[in-house]
């Protein structure tokens, strides 16, 4: 035999190792696949007044437990809606909709709140890439997990508070700004503790809430602003105002630490385009605060058009000024973080 019919020989026995292989392991996942799933998944247990289950698959056991505890967090929105009306949840002050409006929403955002709670049960693996669990959670040991987090959420909001008394005013109002934003999903959380404990009162937790946006409002409010426009500016001056005042910042000469000063410079181009007048707008943004640093500035860059004109098309960049301060905030667009 010469070596090309060896060289074929052996490569024709290599491809039908390979392919018997491929047969083989093909055969193993269609075997795995067709494994009957197991009577607790099929009918896993009922919540109980005192546990929660659910069920989850995913490609492996850390994904389906992840998906078991989505689960859940649904079975808890379902029991918030049974009970939010007999309950009268949440009601002393922080939530002042409608309740079927603060049912609505607890439901669409329960999903947020963290179960850290919980026992895997079952654990199973039905086939390749395919892993089904069971889990539980003890309502009580659920509520005072809940419980704990948000002790351990106020304390450390404490600490952040107090680390910010020294603080040039802006820090302080973006340390609250951060403060609020770590607490934003607390009602929720209120809302499910009370579901899974019908003695407990949120009243506590509520006044901190809104001792903290308290303070945030009154810190706000402190705050003077002065608006000084160039010559080609003076028609921005309205809306950034406008923006400044929704936020209840106080618009005056004001002095002091909590005052600033927003200067507004424009370079403004005329052109035409199709039938069209343009304003084609350069705007410079700058905040100085009482000592005269600059604390934020921005950069803007906003063209009007009009068939009316060139004084038409300015206004234009007006409206679109005050458009993009309604949409994005008057922080963002004058680089101030409010």
């Amino acid at each position: 035999m010469n070596t090309i019919t060896k060289y074929i020989s052996i490569t024709t026995t290599l491809l039908s190792l390979l392919f018997l292989a491929g047969c083989a392991a093909q055969k193993e996942v269609e075997v795995a696949q067709k494994k009957a799933p197991p009577s607790w998944y099929v009918n896993p247990p009922q919540t109980t007044l005192t546990t929660l289950y659910a069920v989850g698959e995913g490609e492996d056991r850390d994904e389906a437990v992840k998906n078991a505890l989505n689960m859940m967090a649904s079975t808890l929105s379902v029991s918030i809606s049974s009970q939010f009306d007999s309950k009268k949840v949440v009601r002393e002050g922080l939530l002042n909709t409608h309740q079927s409006t603060v049912v609505s929403k607890t439901q669409s955002d329960v999903k947020k709140i963290r179960i850290s709670s919980y026992e895997v049960v079952e654990s199973y693996a039905l086939g390749f890439r395919n892993h089904i669990v069971l889990i539980k959670s003890q309502k009580q040991k659920l509520f005072e997990s809940l419980h704990s987090e948000l002790e351990q959420k106020f304390a450390l909001a404490d600490s952040q508070i107090d680390s910010l008394s020294s603080s040039h005013v802006l820090n302080k109002l973006n340390g609250y700004k951060k403060i609020k934003d770590e607490i934003k999903d607390v009602p929720d959380t209120l809302v499910v503790m009370n579901v899974l404990d019908g003695s407990y009162s949120s009243k506590e937790h509520i006044h901190k809430i809104e001792r903290i946006d308290s303070a945030y409002e009154k810190l706000l409010s402190s705050i003077s602003v002065a608006i000084e426009c160039d010559s080609d500016s003076k028609h921005l001056e309205a809306p950034i105002r406008e923006g400044f005042s929704s936020k209840g910042v106080r618009i005056s000469g004001g002095k002091g630490s909590t005052h600033f000063r927003l200067n507004v410079k424009s370079n403004a181009q005329k052109a035409s385009s199709y039938g069209f007048t343009l304003a084609r707008y350069a705007i410079e943004i700058s905040v100085h605060d009482y000592k005269g640093a600059v604390v934020a500035s921005n950069k803007l860059n906003i063209v009007g058009q009009s068939t009316q004109g060139y004084e038409v098309a300015k206004e234009s960049v007006a409206v679109k000024l005050h458009d993009m301060i309604k949409k994005e905030g008057i922080g963002k667009i004058t680089g101030l973080d409010l």
